[in-house]
């Protein structure tokens, strides 16, 4: 589903040229679960961001389904984003003074679906992570670990065939951050295609596939037997 090909991003500071990725090409097939790991500055974000339609590349192809993302005019890419793709951050990323329901409905917003249409859906995926009982709480109301549900939430509500996950267990405790991790592997097995940029080595056991980046290069790619 996922072909890179060659991909650079090169980043001017200054009169300096930083070289965040550095000609990496890989495949990631529908429903797998990928845990991409690194150091700081090892250009896993990068590419998170580049295949998620937030950044383009300097060099290189990026194929979803046989279409170069890095081509796409702003209208088209927003439209890959919003119908192809979810994201669930490692700060949430939510409005504090919106409720949980408010929140998971604000990808709909472009769908051209009618308000009562958007709150049956953001119901649903609400349902979906366990939070159905908390759709009119804020999120300052919340648990970290709600919080993040109410994200991932927000991230399926147009059901897209991509998620992406940065740092998804960053701001949470050892438990909570095990339970998300357990929710992100439900919803693989469901069929998500699931990217999920971590530092942390302990959740790569829970992945089927890991890829080690360093210094903007893929170091290995391995799979796992889970």
């Amino acid at each position: 589903m996922i072909e890179i090909k060659n991909v650079s991003k090169i980043y001017t500071m200054g009169n300096e040229q930083v070289i965040a990725l550095d000609s990496i090409s890989t495949k990631i097939k529908d429903g797998e679960f990928i845990a991409i790991v690194g150091p700081s500055g090892s250009g896993k974000s990068t590419l998170m961001h580049l295949v998620g339609g937030l950044d383009t590349p300097t060099k290189g192809k990026i194929l979803v389904d046989g279409n170069d993302i890095s081509e796409l005019k702003d209208s088209a890419m927003s439209k890959y984003r919003n119908e192809k793709i979810g994201f669930v951050f490692q700060s949430f990323n939510l409005e504090n003074t919106q409720t949980a329901l408010e929140n998971v409905m604000m990808p709909l917003i472009f769908a051209g679906i009618s308000d009562k249409e958007r709150k049956a859906k953001a119901k649903k995926a609400l349902e979906m992570v366990g939070l159905g009982d908390k759709i009119k709480h804020k999120p300052m109301e919340m648990s970290g670990g709600q919080r993040q549900r109410v994200s991932v939430a927000r991230a399926l509500v147009n059901s897209p065939q991509i998620i992406f996950a940065d740092e998804p267990t960053g701001n949470l405790d050892s438990k909570t951050g095990e339970s998300i991790m357990e929710l992100l592997k439900n919803l693989n097995k469901e069929g998500y295609t699931i990217i999920m940029v971590t530092h942390n080595t302990e959740h790569t056991k829970d992945v089927s596939r890991v890829i080690k980046i360093r210094d903007g290069k893929i170091q290995e790619d391995d799979t796992n037997e889970i």
